[in-house]
């Protein structure tokens, strides 16, 4: 059974026992043999640190360029040895690479407290970094992390290109907006894409024209992107009956469904929805002791990509009249009338990872009605 900390991570539990000398002084272990070397990885852009522990338990410390040639003139050819590195952007392909090289590699949460329970606050070096990770790869006081599969991996990266393509486009509209209201103009509202057509129907002085000519022309191309990019993520949520599903939530297009999916990746991971909104940061800060209980802002832990589309799917049920979101948007306007909008947003976006939670795990659709109100 899995078990989640407070904000809703889940907690791998360690394969192995922790390694300790018995209390007899007769020289015998308790827990795993020492017939596997520990090392401990501290990955950087250009260059890694190193920390090795023998099966004897000597360490040896060393620095080596973070590329595919210098791991395998350490790691090819060596005895199988257990790997601990830090998630981050490397993580991944330096985990492959060393398991293709017949390497146990354990890729941990760099949050989890305790995997730095032996470095000290007031020193933070890269070789220290390596011992504590190796030392903790030697005592299994880490938390693993989920590895993506395959194919959410190339959803991410598409949701990330796309995501780039909107955010170019979005900062190239704002500053022709305000370069034609400095003109005492303005454009109709409407699409992003019909940019270049609401300009041309303005009379733009000749010199504004010239000045907003190149990013006029940038326009074209990046719509056309866009729209690529979209039609891509389209033909993956067609071919996803989990992100289909999803669909018929109120407010949920393909888009905000495949995010959700890629970053869940596997729905057995959590035991409750509101692991699910924990995962996502969605649920509100705590700082309590003793009698004093404190709740702060939501947590804005884990995908920001996607915590940031159901917020703006929360937006969109607010905002529709169609019957089939009445009940959800009841919920939130009586949210909104005691806290405000923008928190009964938020509040929205939570129930609405509930609800997709819920129809994922259960291989349902939405009914409306006691889905609305119940996750």
């Amino acid at each position: 059974m899995k078990r989640l900390d407070l904000h809703g991570d889940v907690v791998a539990e360690s394969p192995h026992r922790v390694f300790t000398r018995s209390p007899f002084g007769d020289g015998a272990h308790t827990g795993r043999p020492a017939a596997m070397e520990m090392i401990g990885v501290d990955l950087h852009k250009r260059e890694s640190q190193l920390c090795i522990q023998s099966s004897e338990g000597a360490f040896t410390e060393q620095r080596i360029m973070t590329g595919r040639a210098s791991f395998a003139a350490l790691f090819a050819g060596r005895p199988r040895a257990r790997v601990l590195v830090e998630a981050s952007t490397e993580s991944e392909w330096v985990a492959r690479y060393l398991e293709s090289l017949g390497h146990e590699v354990i890729v941990a949460d760099p949050g989890f407290a305790p995997m730095y329970a032996t470095r000290s606050k007031k020193v933070k070096t890269d070789k220290r970094d390596a011992r504590a990770l190796c030392e903790a790869c030697a005592r299994g006081t880490y938390r693993a992390i989920h590895r993506a599969s395959d194919e959410q991996r190339h959803v991410r990266a598409e949701l990330a290109v796309r995501d780039a393509l909107v955010r170019t486009r979005t900062r190239y509209v704002a500053i022709i907006k305000a370069m034609v209201r400095r003109e005492g103009l303005r454009l109709r509202s409407g699409e992003p894409a019909h940019t270049a057509a609401k300009l041309a129907e303005l009379a733009l002085p000749v010199g504004l024209q010239s000045e907003l000519a190149p990013l006029v022309s940038l326009l074209e191309p990046v719509n056309a992107q866009v729209a690529a990019a979209t039609a891509r993520l389209t033909a993956l949520a067609r071919g996803n009956p989990v992100v289909t599903r999803l669909q018929t939530i109120p407010g949920v297009g393909p888009i905000t469904a495949l995010a959700f999916v890629a970053a869940l990746d596997d729905v057995t991971r959590f035991a409750s929805a509101h692991q699910v909104q924990a995962y996502l940061g969605l649920v509100p800060s705590e700082f309590s002791s003793g009698e004093r209980q404190l709740r702060g802002r939501i947590t804005k832990r884990g995908n920001a990509r996607v915590r940031w589309l159901l917020v703006e799917a929360a937006w969109r049920v607010m905002r529709a009249r169609d019957v089939e979101a009445d009940r959800l948007r009841a919920w939130a306007e009586r949210i909104a009338l005691r806290r405000g909008k923008r928190i009964a947003a938020v509040a929205l976006a939570r129930r609405l990872a509930g609800i997709m939670y819920a129809i994922w795990r259960d291989g349902t659709v939405y009914q409306g009605g006691s889905q609305a109100i119940a996750a």
